[in-house]
């Protein structure tokens, strides 16, 4: 969850937003941590609830029992291709070594002209700041193109992020 408060209460307006607007949330199936925050205020505000997990996440997450949906999966390339399969766009809240591991992967994907689904990220509190700065360093050392930076839109609040998805999917 985090220390402050702050992650919590935007993983909570975030899914009641995503529900307000009729879409679907998409996400790992736990009932744990900021998704499962946004999960059960979707599923509060009358959200439709897909997750996926894979077999042996189900043995060390409680996974949320208000899931519409729910895919096991045997391996977590397999959840993350059926999440990104399932999804219209993809939004990454603050969190820890998975979330960048997620992050990471549909981004490379984007930048290798593997889909073109937008990819947000939430950066509550200025949370992901200093990974931006890292991909700046990336593009400014020669590892990338300055095209990586446009490869995610980071927004400061749920309300940006809502406005910019509604743009982005209509």
């Amino acid at each position: 969850m985090g220390h402050s408060g702050k992650f919590a209460r935007a993983a909570g307006n975030f899914g009641s937003s995503i529900a307000r607007e009729n879409w679907r949330l998409v996400y790992g199936a736990g009932d744990v941590g900021l998704m499962g925050v946004a999960a059960r205020a979707a599923k509060a505000a009358g959200g439709q609830v897909f997750g996926v997990i894979p077999d042996y996440l189900t043995k060390l997450e409680i996974v949320f029992e208000g899931v519409d949906s729910l895919v096991i999966t045997e391996t977590m390339h397999e959840r993350k291709k059926i999440m990104f399969m399932n999804s219209d766009a993809i939004v990454t809240l603050p969190g820890g070594a998975g979330t960048l591991d997620e992050l990471f992967e549909i981004v490379t994907w984007r930048q290798l002209g593997q889909h073109d689904k937008p990819v947000f990220i939430l950066n509550v509190d200025n949370y992901w700041s200093r990974m931006l700065e890292v991909l700046e360093g990336i593009v400014r050392c020669g590892f990338a193109d300055a095209d990586l930076i446009e490869q995610v839109r980071a927004v400061d609040s749920v309300d940006t992020l809502i406005a910019e998805l509604r743009e982005e999917l209509s």
